[in-house]
């Protein structure tokens, strides 16, 4: 875990040329998962508008893409890591969102209209859909692969949102035994605080060129903002990798990190 998060719950990378050099390698191996006729027709969603790629990237378990390394700004921060999975291969495409199979109106509508706004981790399960915090993760780190303007599909952040999230599942987990913590109903506590981060936090999208990079706090609320009309991008997309790796620390020790 990262023990000195600043106040908003997210550090952001100034281009560097070893991050540089690492998106322009995952980038050239993105471009043949996101072609793979087999990767399109599991990953490809949202009227084909985005292509979910989870564990889709090649990255070994020290974050290395074809053989070159994870970044050192970025590894100054996380420490040497032997356990990452691969990285999760997230494209957006000119028009997002369009409706997921099987989402309802509500939930498209979410998506549209509040970036499809989520913290990791809390996994809907059973109609109707109540959330268990199935995973647990150090940090999220977002590096993009692209280059596009703007307004096609950032990462959005609300600040300060970890400490609402973060006192939500204090509240709902503090006392229960962390082997038994996945079988915690916590939508009602985590719906409340999600309310009340939208009341109480500024949306703020993070628009970010390769080279650079985003490091988010796990209780983070977050999302994808909408593509917008004037939006511009190769064909293809915007293309970001995403590494959140399940914490080893005990389930107390985790969920009062700082």
């Amino acid at each position: 875990m990262i023990g000195n998060w600043p106040d908003c719950g997210f550090i952001r990378f100034a281009w560097h040329p070893e991050i540089f050099r690492w998106a322009q390698a995952a980038r050239d191996i993105g471009r043949s998962v996101a072609s793979d006729l087999s990767m399109r027709a599991t990953w490809l969603q949202c009227e084909g508008t985005w292509f979910v790629g989870v564990d889709a990237l090649p990255s070994d378990p020290f974050g290395s893409v074809n053989a070159v390394p994870l970044p050192e700004p970025v590894k100054s921060w996380i420490g040497a890591r032997v356990d990452l999975h691969p990285a999760q291969l997230s494209i957006t495409y000119p028009g997002y969102p369009r409706p997921r199979a099987g989402e309802s109106e509500a939930a498209f509508r979410y998506r549209r209209y509040r970036d499809a706004a989520h913290m990791d981790g809390l996994i809907a399960e059973g109609t109707p859909k109540r959330r268990f915090l199935r995973e647990r993760h150090d940090w999220i780190l977002g590096l993009p692969l692209t280059e596009t303007t703007s307004g096609a599909s950032p990462l959005v952040v609300w600040p300060g949102s970890h400490h609402i999230l973060q006192q939500a599942m204090i509240d709902a987990l503090a006392g229960v035994p962390d082997a038994e913590w996945s079988g915690v109903d916590v939508t009602d506590v985590y719906q409340a605080a999600r309310k009340r981060v939208f009341s109480e936090c500024t949306r703020t999208p993070l628009f970010t060129r390769p080279g650079e990079g985003v490091l988010l706090n796990p209780f983070m609320l977050h999302g994808v903002a909408p593509w917008q009309p004037t939006a511009q991008a190769s064909g293809d997309g915007r293309m970001v990798a995403y590494l959140r790796p399940e914490s080893c620390e005990s389930g107390p020790t985790w969920l009062r990190q700082k």
